[in-house]
């Protein structure tokens, strides 16, 4: 007796239903069901992702910065290490100055309001360095009360200042002929501190531009300004000049560092 196997399913004939099956399935794919999920309705019309460069930007900025700060400090500290060096091996100190005589010839105040002025300055400069030349530029002299009355102006030579010396400096002071006619104020202040007996205190101001050179090593010039307090005058009543009480001036050497439009 022969045995038969059966099949446990039919399969389709010709393959037909095989083939409705597939393409009801890529129909499906190709048309969702409705309602369709928001993934699948704007998914397709999404446009494609596409990455930002502002964080790129921002990080080379940053990166820029800081770099540029790095540099910033390692010229400072090398700056500040080549200026121990110098003080180690030269030992700089700034020059003095010293008021040492002001004699007045003229200061009156005519009936115009206008002021004039005849005064001969002797000032004394020293060099304390050793290994330490200055060279001065000329230098402006301006002569004025507490204040601030301008009284007369004038000017010393330029001269080179050599190690462990003293140099004397003179100069003429007079009022500028175009200069403006005083206030009322201005001029009563002067007549009454001219007659008076403790005088009138005057303050000069010195204005030049100086180099140094400490052997091969040679600085750009830096301006400098001097001012010296605790001078009186009182004016003369003759011909004969009447020397200021100098014995309390005392001169300050300032450094004057231009930094753009300002002036430390």
């Amino acid at each position: 007796m022969t045995d038969r196997v059966y099949p446990s399913s039919k399969q389709p004939p010709n393959g037909t239903d095989a083939a409705k099956t597939t393409t009801t399935t890529t129909s499906a794919a190709a048309n969702p069901s409705f309602p369709a999920t928001k993934a699948q309705r704007y998914g397709a019309a999404r446009p494609p992702y596409r990455p930002q460069t502002k964080r790129h930007r921002r990080s080379c900025c940053c990166s820029c910065c800081l770099w540029t700060t790095v540099a910033i400090l390692l010229l400072l500290l090398l700056l500040a290490i080549a200026g121990a060096i110098v003080y180690v091996l030269y030992r700089p100190h700034r020059p003095t100055f010293t008021v040492s005589s002001l004699k007045v010839s003229t200061l009156n105040i005519t009936s115009s309001s206008k002021l004039i002025t005849n005064i001969n300055l002797d000032v004394t400069a020293k060099n304390p360095n050793k290994k330490l030349v200055y060279t001065y530029d000329p230098i402006t002299i301006s002569l004025t009360t507490n204040d601030g009355i301008d009284v007369g102006d004038g000017s010393f030579s330029s001269f080179v200042h050599g190690t462990k010396n003293t140099t004397h400096l003179k100069a003429a002071i007079t009022s500028s002929s175009n200069s403006q006619e005083l206030d009322g104020a201005s001029a009563g202040k002067l007549k009454a501190a001219l007659k008076s007996k403790s005088g009138l205190p005057l303050k000069i101001k010195l204005d030049t531009k100086v180099k140094a050179k400490m052997g091969a090593l040679k600085t750009p010039k830096i301006a400098i300004r001097v001012v010296c307090e605790g001078i009186k005058v009182t004016a003369p009543t003759g011909k004969t000049a009447t020397s200021a009480s100098t014995s309390n001036a005392k001169c300050k050497v300032d450094l004057r560092l231009k930094i753009w439009k300002w002036t430390l």
